[in-house]
């Protein structure tokens, strides 16, 4: 039997406190963090390191709590975590090895701490390495037929995958079905990824913002010309815009774009109660973690625009890494795996994306609740 260790709720609306929440500390080695443990299920949970300057610890129970509710919703058994780095310049090695060092009680304990906002698939294997740790010796893991960074490399555009299909899901649900105007926030794998998988589907991407700004063009942003002249951070060259497209440096003129459609894929609190009046897409989705605050996803639903949250589209990655810890992953060669796990994420995706839309169109509030409600009773 699955054993699920999660404290009840505190209070009536009140999100329940995490199992764990340490500081992760040496002063002497420029590490200054957080590990949040939100659940657990069979002693396991699973989560993100994040690296930023502004990280807090406040920010890190929220992205483990979003963990466990978005592994809950498509039925994986293992419990929600995250880590939180604070970034110094000039630092990062020296903090990351420290950071591995710290936690590693945690990750041989069953705590797996991947990659996040900040931190990449080296990153993860510096702090693994410091730690002792190889998921290879992970017995209940799945076997899979390349290394782990490797595999990665046919994974990359999951989570875009998986946010394109909760678009498109949500686009088919509210009867849209002629080619919709589409604001991109953020341009990073994901924000790429979208943009590439609607404009395929005859969707027109009328603005994209990055780090420097907005660039828009209410005839269509070419993407492929777009991706040939923006970094591997998600930053597009000015200097190579065709002259017909608008340039803003205004940190949030992509609120202002008319568009039908807003995809989030950057940072958190995108969307808050000082600028919420500023959206007039009929859609918005969650590409990221926190995209939105509670107040303000609340004024869009009432103000009757379609609101997909980021637990249910923004799972791709976290997915994948939990079929694999948790064994789910069928042994096949690598081709079919990585095919396996697309349709896998597009399927849970799709459900979830329909029957929480369906749960909102019923009642007011947050219709996150309802859904995991009913994914529990389901037994996923």
């Amino acid at each position: 039997m699955t054993e699920i260790l999660l404290e009840s709720k505190s209070a009536e609306g009140d999100a329940p406190p995490p199992l764990l929440s340490t500081s992760v500390v040496t002063p002497s080695e420029s590490l200054d963090g957080w590990v949040v443990v939100d659940s657990l299920v069979d002693g396991m949970a699973m989560g993100g390191t994040r690296m930023t300057g502004s990280v807090s610890e406040a920010e890190v129970r929220a992205l483990a709590r979003a963990m466990t509710v978005k592994l809950g919703l498509v039925g994986l058994p293992i419990g929600g975590a995250k880590a939180g780095i604070v970034a110094v310049p000039g630092r990062r090695e020296q903090a990351l090895r420290s950071f591995g060092r710290a936690v590693a009680p945690l990750l041989h304990g069953g705590v797996y701490l991947g990659c996040d906002q900040g931190t990449t698939h080296a990153d993860r294997d510096l702090f693994f390495a410091e730690a002792g740790y190889d998921l290879k010796r992970n017995t209940r893991a799945s076997r899979l037929p390349t290394d782990w960074a490797s595999f990665w490399t046919h994974l990359v555009d999951i989570t875009g995958f998986g946010v394109s299909v909760g678009t498109l899901t949500a686009l088919e649900a509210g009867g849209w079905t002629t080619s919709r105007r589409v604001a991109i926030q953020g341009f990073g794998t994901v924000g790429r990824g979208v943009a590439k998988t609607l404009e395929a589907r005859g969707h027109r991407i009328v603005a994209v913002a990055d780090v420097a700004g907005t660039v828009s063009d209410p005839s269509g942003l070419p993407v492929r010309d777009l991706l040939a002249i923006t970094d591997t951070a998600g930053t597009i060259d000015r200097s190579k815009l065709p002259d017909v497209v608008t340039v803003s440096a205004e940190p949030e003129a992509w609120l202002d774009v008319d568009a039908d459609v807003l995809i989030l894929a950057a940072g958190g609190d995108a969307i808050r109660s000082d600028n919420v009046r500023r959206v007039s897409a009929d859609l918005v989705v969650e590409g990221g973690n926190l995209c939105c605050s509670p107040q303000a996803k609340e004024r869009m639903r009432s103000a009757g625009t379609v609101v997909l949250p980021d637990v249910v589209a923004n799972v791709g990655g976290a997915a994948v890494t939990g079929c694999v810890l948790t064994g789910a992953v069928p042994e096949l060669p690598l081709k079919e795996t990585v095919n396996w796990l697309f349709d896998w994420v597009e399927q849970r995706v799709r459900r979830n994306s329909r029957d929480v839309l369906e749960i909102a169109r019923g009642g007011t509030g947050d219709p996150v609740p309802g859904l995991l409600a009913d994914r529990r009773r389901m037994g996923w």
